[in-house]
């Protein structure tokens, strides 16, 4: 047998005709017994990097997957192709969990997967100590980090994996990690010198679009806009909040047909039979909060809107990539008010965690800001920001690069609905007491204001080339236009700029003064 991954075994046993971007080299780290950081976004093919091992050595794999529904679809999946597998839930008779370890204990492939909780029990314990396991595969790996954006107490413990089996690789998957997430996986996991594989960020077939809204009637009416510019397929709309879910889905339902609602907040067996008639098409717009997320693959999603802003990038990310897994044409719709921010920052502000931790989290809603605020081509930074192995200068499938696609959702001319506005007062404490500046939506800009911006634009994109960052990491193009029309001369005059702390003029404030001063007169 060959040492490394076959599309003919792949093609007998998994009915693919060949690999997707990136599987083949995270493959191959684990069949030379590596431990491995493995970064595919959603829909990138994670689970088969722990599915073709199993066949390829012909052993036990061990997967802990955090969802039992997503266990039975993949367990249902890997049978339908005639691969053993199996799951060890809660959910179980004890006769169901006798007949997983009767298939097991035939001996050669299998796919076991074990919620994390099981993983921490003394029985499962002594168990693995003494069976021929050829991988570990931990898949929502960003749950084990306090950095993640889905930190998981149940994730913490699972170091015990390398504790009690330090001869079997773990392989760690996630469809979205920072590099300091990364980090942070490995040492939780205890893993030795991992692989990294960070692959497929980039979604040619997502048109992403971003919106700056004065207020929620402008909101509403990009909304609705969006949706009727999208007669097919799926529609899933991520509110922050659950009132605000409910709010815009009941005056959804007053223009459209097959509307819904989903959030934690519901009792476990509606939001079931609401997954299950989304699903199964008795709806088609889904309005709902991040609950709805992991886990989920419909195939035709032609449309994702980000009525509020989530906390990070990382989520924005991942619940964007719920569009266009069949690899046809969706658009990606953020639509972004200055309150969005007030909102995550309540939501902070209100945590438990440590101040380490609620400071990484100020950092991440920064960044995502300035990603909103800025004004280089949206794919090209995020894939710097994830550190992708792939890079692109621009895509030619985002506003930034095609301001005239016929993706784009269109400017509304009308106001179709509004938002009921009866939970205002629920909402008023989420919201900032600030009215925010209209500047900070669309500044206008004169001639020499325009030449400055440019010229701040020109810097930014070498001083991100420069620390490999993408450019709204520097600063956002809402910054360089308050620069350009302040054109500050000193320090202290930057110290009043929108969107300059005192981190980023230390490291960023003389080389815009040098733009500004030595060729601004």
């Amino acid at each position: 047998m060959n040492a490394f991954p076959t599309e003919d075994l792949l093609k007998k046993h998994f009915n693919l005709s060949q690999f997707r971007r990136g599987q083949t080299e995270i493959i191959d780290s684990v069949l030379a017994k590596k431990d491995v950081l493995a970064v595919l976004p959603t829909g990138g093919g994670k689970s088969l990097c722990y599915q073709y091992p199993a066949v390829f050595l012909n052993q036990l794999v061990v997967v802990i997957s955090p969802l039992i529904a997503l266990m039975k679809d993949q367990v249902a999946s890997l049978r339908r192709l005639g691969i053993p597998s199996g799951s060890l839930h809660s959910g179980q008779s004890d006769d169901e969990k006798r007949h997983v370890f009767a298939e097991m204990n035939k001996g050669g492939a299998f796919v076991l997967y074990l919620s994390p909780e099981r993983a921490q029990k003394e029985g499962f314990q002594k168990w693995i100590q003494h069976r021929m396991i050829g991988l570990f595969a931990v898949d929502e790996a960003h749950c084990v980090s306090q950095w993640g954006h889905d930190f998981r107490e149940e994730y913490a413990q699972l170091s015990i994996l390398k504790k009690l089996r330090p001869d079997v690789p773990v392989l760690a998957l996630t469809a979205s990690a920072t590099p300091t997430v990364l980090d942070d996986i490995a040492k939780q996991l205890a893993l030795k010198t991992p692989d990294r594989r960070v692959h497929g960020f980039y979604r040619p077939n997502l048109y992403y679009q971003v919106e700056l809204c004065e207020n929620d009637d402008a909101k509403a009416d990009y909304l609705v806009q969006s949706l009727k510019s999208t007669p097919q397929g799926r529609i899933i709309v991520y509110c922050g909040t659950r009132k605000m879910t409910e709010s815009v889905a009941l005056s959804l339902e007053k223009k459209f047909p097959k509307v819904g609602f989903y959030h934690a907040g519901l009792s476990p067996e509606v939001r079931a039979r609401t997954q299950e008639a989304y699903t199964n098409g008795d709806l088609r717009i889904l309005v709902a909060t991040n609950a709805f997320g992991m886990g989920i693959d419909q195939p035709d999603v032609r449309l994702v809107v980000h009525y509020q802003i989530p906390a990070n990038i990382d989520s924005l990310y991942q619940e964007m990539g719920r569009a266009g897994r069949d690899n046809f044409e969706s658009t990606c719709l953020t639509l972004y008010a200055k309150k969005d921010k007030g909102l995550q920052s309540y939501f902070i502000q209100s945590s438990e965690a440590s101040e380490e931790i609620k400071s990484t989290r100020w950092r991440n809603l920064d960044a995502l800001v300035n990603y909103a605020e800025g004004g280089e081509c949206r794919h090209a930074e995020i894939l710097t920001y994830y550190k992708d192995s792939q890079r692109i200068e621009r895509c030619g499938h985002c506003d930034v690069c095609d301001a005239k696609s016929d993706r784009r959702i269109p400017k509304p001319v009308t106001t179709f609905i509004k938002i009921d506005q009866t939970l205002d007062k629920i909402k008023s404490t989420l919201r900032t007491k600030k009215k925010p500046k209209s500047s900070q939506v669309d500044l206008e800009l004169d001639s020499e204001q325009e030449e400055r911006f440019e010229r701040l634009k020109a810097w930014r994109k070498e001083k991100a080339k420069e620390l490999d960052a993408p450019a709204f990491v520097v600063f956002s193009d809402q910054t360089l236009k308050h620069l350009a029309i302040q054109n500050p001369q000193s320090l202290d005059g930057m110290r009043s700029i929108y969107g300059i702390g005192e981190a980023k003029l230390e490291k960023f404030g003389w080389d815009v003064l040098a733009e500004l001063t030595t060729r601004g007169h």
